[in-house]
């Protein structure tokens, strides 16, 4: 009972932590990055796959050149920086997760970065919508995900996934490969962040899950590096939920969707992450069929816009309605997340 008490604080303090530094540093943060003006200097306007951007245009014009970039700056320091104050870096557990989020979120810094600079600076900055060439950033979470998965392989010894219900499938020495397509998958639905607190909220619910799993498999230094996450997530949506203050933008979603695959394989539940995060799913998959559509079908749209958040603008629903009910299904998510790994 004792352990027990001690590690319920070690995880909440780390969360708490977390949560007091991110709402101590973002109105700085935010007053900087309003001061330099950084956000887009002008509106998008072509869709991945070619075409106009009509309903992004009408409910997001005004917020992509007046609202700066950059919130997930709160994501990519502060939950390092805890998990170095309490001495918990030199644990596997938490390094190699800490290490995935402090470079993921660097090559996002340097999309945003590129993105707020109009693609002037560099020849890298050709991307339809700013930034990073999608090819860069896809090679990058290739070559990320590779890396991490040979690590697992060679350093921990970890070969195997585990698929509930079945049990563990060895993957030998393709296991990197196919971690490398996992990380990828996850990446692609980052696509969330496209409405006030939206993402913020999905990703604080996907880490609470796979840190409550964490948590009762007795591996506290992870289940505290999650709280620490979920904490500093929460100081963002703090000043994030409409109207917001800033944005997320690549600089955390990259760092959070690679730290979320690792974290999943950390506690041996990779299968879970299309049910934990079945929104990244949705919003990725809603964006496929688009694609496929205009393809096969001549130009012919399923939806009125992809993902599929904006599709249900151009239906009529409020961005608060969209939001809540995402995170309705994100807090269902969870709980069935968790119940398949313990009962699988």
């Amino acid at each position: 009972m004792e352990n027990l008490s001690e590690h319920l604080i070690s995880v909440f303090g780390a969360g708490v932590a977390s949560l007091f530094l991110g709402l101590f540093f973002a109105p700085r943060l935010i007053r900087f990055l309003m001061q330099h003006q950084m956000w887009r200097k002008k509106v998008r306007t072509r869709a991945l796959g070619g075409g106009e951007l009509p309903v992004f245009t009408k409910f997001h014009a005004e917020g992509e050149i007046h609202t700066p970039r950059f919130g997930g700056v709160l994501v990519w320091f502060i939950p390092p920086a805890v998990m170095l104050a309490l001495g918990l870096l030199a644990k596997t557990q938490v390094g190699l997760p800490v290490a995935t989020l402090l470079l993921a979120s660097f090559v996002g810094f340097l999309d945003d970065f590129l993105q707020v600079a109009e693609g002037r600076i560099s020849k890298l900055g050709k991307h339809f919508a700013g930034g990073l060439e999608f090819k860069y950033r896809f090679t990058f979470i290739a070559l990320l995900g590779f890396f991490v998965g040979w690590f697992f392989l060679a350093f921990l010894g970890q070969d195997t996934m585990h698929i509930p219900w079945i049990g563990d499938v060895d993957l030998g020495w393709w296991f990197p490969f196919f971690f490398a397509v996992v990380m990828l998958a996850t990446y692609s639905g980052g696509i969330i962040d496209g409405i006030d607190g939206l993402a913020g909220g999905s990703f604080a619910l996907m880490f609470s899950a796979f840190g409550a799993i964490a948590f009762f498999e007795g591996n506290v230094q992870l289940a505290a590096f999650c709280a620490a996450v979920v904490g500093s997530l929460l100081s963002f949506l703090w000043f994030n939920i409409p109207p917001a203050k800033f944005y997320m933008t690549e600089v955390g979603v990259m760092g959070l969707t690679a730290t979320l695959s690792v974290v999943a394989m950390l506690t041996n539940s990779i299968f879970l992450i299309p049910v934990i995060g079945i929104l990244l799913v949705v919003e990725s998959g809603s964006v496929i069929v688009q694609l496929l559509s205009k393809k096969l079908r001549k130009g012919k749209k399923i939806l009125l816009a992809a993902p599929i958040h904006h599709h249900l603008e151009a239906l009529g629903w409020e961005k608060p309605q969209i939001t809540m009910r995402f995170w309705l299904v994100g807090f269902v998510a969870a709980f069935a997340g968790i119940a398949i790994h313990f009962l699988g």
